[in-house]
């Protein structure tokens, strides 16, 4: 039975590139959980006077395809200015791998998604995202739908752990129906800090668990 994959891909999923963590990154997201079977973490590094990205790498907890596609596209994102990084999509990736079976175009997906996020959160640290919009519940709320629980492989949103979100004068708390002692309660609180204690109106982040 032939195999569903490129050359490329088998080529990258045993020899991935740029895989690791960066220390003092700056910037750290995650996307994916291992409940619902991939998990992609990012590090990037960038110059802080041009915004080229001078590293990134991965960690991949997923399939052949998820591995792959963090490979070929931390290659694809490396020297490039931050600007540009931001517009590299999951068809790029896709296309630089000589293509992906259909079922496995997610792995791409999660890949850029995660690409996208640390974009994102790089220009909001810097000052670089042009309109600076007063954080509200909403924003809060679609930051925090990229936040999953490892246990059930769902994001904090859609699976109504969230209880209550309070903004005032630069403080956003979050409260959570989960217990202090669920065991991933610290990765969750730390995923939270990572998506919105950088915002520009946002002097702290608190993360109450009421379980």
């Amino acid at each position: 039975m032939p195999v569903p994959y490129t050359k490329l891909v088998i080529e990258h999923f045993k020899h991935p590139h740029n895989v690791g963590e960066i220390k003092n990154a700056d910037v750290k997201v995650t996307e994916g959980s291992p409940a619902c079977g991939d998990m992609l973490t990012l590090y990037l590094k960038v110059d802080p006077e041009t915004h080229v990205i001078e590293d990134i790498k991965f960690q991949s907890f997923g399939c052949a395809s998820n591995i792959a596609t963090g490979s070929i596209l931390t290659d694809i994102v490396k020297g490039k200015k931050i600007e540009e990084a931001a517009k590299i999509t999951w068809k790029d990736a896709v296309k630089a791998l000589g293509g992906l079976p259909t079922v496995k175009i997610h792995c791409s997906v999660l890949a850029a998604d995660a690409l996208h996020s640390a974009v994102e959160i790089y220009m909001e640290k810097t000052g670089l995202v042009k309109e600076k919009k007063p954080t509200t519940k909403e924003i809060v709320m679609s930051k925090l739908s990229h936040v999953v629980d490892p246990l059930t492989g769902i994001d904090v949103v859609r699976s109504g752990l969230i209880k209550t979100i309070h903004i005032k004068d630069g403080i956003v708390t979050v409260i959570l129906d989960l217990p202090k002692e669920h065991q991933f309660a610290k990765n969750i609180e730390e995923e939270i800090l990572e998506r919105l204690e950088h915002l520009w109106d946002v002097t702290a982040v608190k993360v109450i668990f009421e379980g």
